[in-house]
């Protein structure tokens, strides 16, 4: 299985976990790769941070008022911007990988507005936290949801 679709499936028993209030473990197959696993555990870590953070910059949006499963996929996004190491492969996720994987997540799975959505709260808290390497600086980010994110899912 890719990357992609492990970490696909970390923000679906993420979803769920959040949608039926059941603790995360109880959403993943038993046999789920130990990436997406790893990844679950470390966003349900950190989300109180996460969640901070995705308020800070969705102007106009309160946290429960985001969809559940753009709020996982936001939540993924964010850790892997913050916390490239937490979770173990062969290399770290890039912000501009963290971010795209996000977007297209939304893309494929949520509302026409959801990926900008998306896609300006992350390019926010890279702003925000300085997260690109200086390699990385002078690669453009999309931004098409404005400085922080305003149009909503």
């Amino acid at each position: 299985m890719r990357r992609r679709e492990q970490r696909r499936a970390a923000v679906w028993a993420l979803y769920q976990s959040d949608l039926l209030t059941r603790p995360v473990e109880d959403t993943l197959p038993r046999d789920v790769h130990a990436f997406t696993r790893a990844l679950a555990h470390a966003t349900q870590d950190h989300q109180v941070e996460l969640d901070e953070l995705i308020s800070r910059h969705a102007t106009g949006w309160s946290l429960q008022r985001i969809a559940p499963l753009e709020r996982s996929i936001l939540r993924v996004g964010v850790l892997e911007l913050l916390y490239p190491d937490a979770v173990p492969g062969e290399q770290p996720i890039p912000p501009e990988g963290a971010i795209d994987e996000a977007v297209e997540t939304a893309k494929r799975f949520c509302g026409t507005e959801a990926p900008g959505f998306v896609n300006g709260i992350l390019a926010a808290v890279v702003r925000e936290r300085g997260v690109l390497r200086p390699a990385e600086a002078s690669v453009p980010l999309e931004t098409s949801a404005g400085a922080d994110a305003q149009g909503g899912p």
